[in-house]
């Protein structure tokens, strides 16, 4: 009987994301560190939010603010880039370096921050009501609150759960897979633009429909891996449906009104038997968009749970897949 041998490189991508990874979901924020010092997500907004008040003037053309929006996508993510390779390079070769690229990891991923926030909205609202549960829900959404009822605050909290899953979680994971550390710097940052700038009020449809499109850009396959993730944890979910997740996710993903938002929404609403998006409120105006899914719009704190098992079950599919591609990479048989 032969046995395997396991090569260990600690600087090996595939093992610091798995740290990473670890790291997250054992401590979320770390807000022992991040109460002294500011968060990497608080200092990239600061950064956009002096060039978006010295560049985006109201006296100047559409045009004009365009452009500088322009820059600033190019200035901050450039910037972000050259960061996460100086970080990585300084780090190279060391444990201390190891160490740091795994903790950068587990601080820019969100699943353990996203897990407390939208179960924050269905205890809010299983518990205090449709008050409680709106004030939790705009935490964590942008359309108007005030305009949700029981139902809709339980849909928004689910809508996004399934959406930042894959801004938050699998498109980091993705970026750090295909450029190392400094493409999750320059991920990150981009999604902080967007989430910043990237509306279409009348203050930012100019300056920032490049933070927009450049977000959209970088989620193209993240989002609809998403959808195969969650699709996929629906598989070992005893009361969610994988093969309707799946025949919806393909059916419905592309109608929402962003390019990207539909495919893992898609998924979860035929997973949970719900149906997800539809007409909604923001501070911008209505959107118009078609229900995503064939089931009940009336979800419920209990669904909001659902939910959050198959988040998990995603999240562990996710870090399943990348020990197995560790595995297959390090596992060489005996000389």
């Amino acid at each position: 009987m032969t046995n395997s041998i396991i090569l260990l490189d600690l600087h090996d991508p595939l093992l610091l994301l798995l740290a990473g990874l670890g790291l997250d979901a054992a401590f979320g924020d770390m807000p022992a560190i991040f109460t002294r010092v500011p968060h990497p997500i608080v200092l990239a907004g600061r950064a956009t939010a002096l060039l978006e008040k010295k560049l985006n003037r109201a006296t100047r053309s559409e045009q004009r603010r365009r452009e500088r929006g322009i820059v600033t996508v190019v200035v901050l993510v450039a910037a972000a880039f050259g960061l996460g390779w100086a970080l990585h390079r300084v780090g190279r070769g060391s444990l201390l370096g190891a160490v740091i690229e795994a903790l950068a990891i587990g601080i820019l991923v969100a699943q353990h921050s996203l897990f407390r926030h939208v179960a924050a909205v269905g205890t809010a609202l299983a518990s205090g009501g449709l008050p409680a549960g709106r004030a939790a829900v705009s935490h964590i959404v942008g359309r108007d609150p005030m305009q949700l009822d029981g139902y809709g605050v339980a849909r928004a909290a689910i809508e996004s759960l399934a959406e930042n899953f894959s801004d938050g979680v699998v498109a980091p994971v993705f970026w750090y897979l295909v450029l190392g550390l400094p493409g999750l710097f320059a991920y990150k940052m981009a999604n902080t633009l967007d989430s910043m700038i990237g509306h279409r009020s009348e203050r930012y449809r100019s300056f920032g429909w490049a933070a927009a499109r450049f977000d959209d850009l970088l989620n193209l396959v993240p989002a609809r891996l998403s959808g195969l993730l969650l699709t996929g944890a629906a598989l070992f979910a005893g009361e969610a449906m994988p093969g309707h997740a799946f025949r919806v996710m393909l059916r419905d993903g592309k109608k929402h009104h962003s390019p990207n938002a539909g495919w893992p929404e898609a998924a979860m609403a035929g997973a949970l038997g719900l149906a997800l998006a539809g007409p909604r409120s923001y501070p911008e105006g209505e959107v118009q968009d078609p229900w995503l899914g064939d089931g009940t719009p009336d979800a419920t704190p209990a669904d909001i749970g659902r939910g959050l098992r198959l988040y998990m079950l995603a999240c562990l599919l996710l870090a399943g897949l990348v020990l197995g591609a560790w595995l297959m990479a390090h596992i060489t048989p005996p000389g």
